[in-house]
Parts: C-alpha cells; structure tokens; sequence
C-alpha cells in the first residue's frame, strides 16, 4: 500500500513510518510531499495520509499521529506503547512529560541534517526505533 505525509520528515513522521512498516504493512511505500499537496497526491495515488492536517490518521485529542494510528489498528503491544508515550512527548512539545522524547527530539534533528532526503534518513532512523521498541521490551514493566 502507498502512504503519504508531508516532506521533511521529523520525530512523528519519522515514528510513523516505523509503526507501520514494523506493525501494519510490511511492504508500505512512503510517499513525501510539501504540506498542501498531501490531500490532494493521495487522492491521485491512492495512498493513506498520514501526519499531515485534517486526515484521519494525524494528531488527534492533543496526541500526535503515531497514537492515533496505534489506536486505530488496535495495537496492544506494551513496549509499543511505551514507545508511543515517548514520541508523543516528543512530536507535541511536551519534553518534560517523558525522559526519551528529548533524545528523539535531538536524534530527529542531527539525523535531518545528516540525511536531508526523506528516504534515506528513515532508512537511516529505523534503527534508533528498533533499539527503543526493543529496550522497552527487555524492560517490561520497570520502565517508567
């Protein structure tokens, strides 16, 4: 299936992709355009958008897109959801309310320098998702 959220990816559509390639649709493909243009690519191509105004899989009651996806396709995971209190601290400006969303905040922006394609960095990124998802599940419940 296509995917379509807005270019210039950051923790959010950084996370999102993630989930759903690791959660939902193993063979996704992403597709990255400006904010205006998600709407209306996505009616052409046929894609699901995601973090981007007004669809349905974006921020919703004051959480950020990954929330909202997870609760849509009912993920029960407990690292997962651990792993989505940390990006919705990060991707809504609520640093304090999480000890990781600082450090996704801070790995979102050097790997955006590093990596200005959108592509390449969540090729790039994947790998810090894959190592929280799996220390939250190493943690169990000892993880705050």
């Amino acid at each position: 299936m296509k995917w379509i959220t807005r270019a210039h990816i950051h923790v959010d559509r950084v996370a999102c992709p993630w989930l759903i390639t690791r959660f939902i649709d193993a063979d996704a493909e992403f597709i990255f355009v400006a904010a205006g243009l998600v709407n209306k690519v996505a009616a052409e191509l046929d894609a699901i958008p995601f973090d981007a105004p007004g669809v349905e899989l974006g921020h919703q009651d004051g959480h950020c897109s990954f929330v909202t996806i997870i609760n849509k396709y009912g993920l029960k995971d407990k690292a997962l959801l651990k792993l989505a209190e940390a990006v919705d601290a990060a991707d809504t400006g609520r640093m304090g309310d999480n000890p990781y969303a600082g450090g996704l905040e801070a790995v979102a922006s050097g790997f955006g320098v590093r990596f200005p394609d959108d592509h390449e960095n969540l090729d790039n990124q994947f790998g810090v998702y894959d190592a929280l998802y799996a220390y939250f599940r190493t943690q169990g419940e000892k993880v705050k």
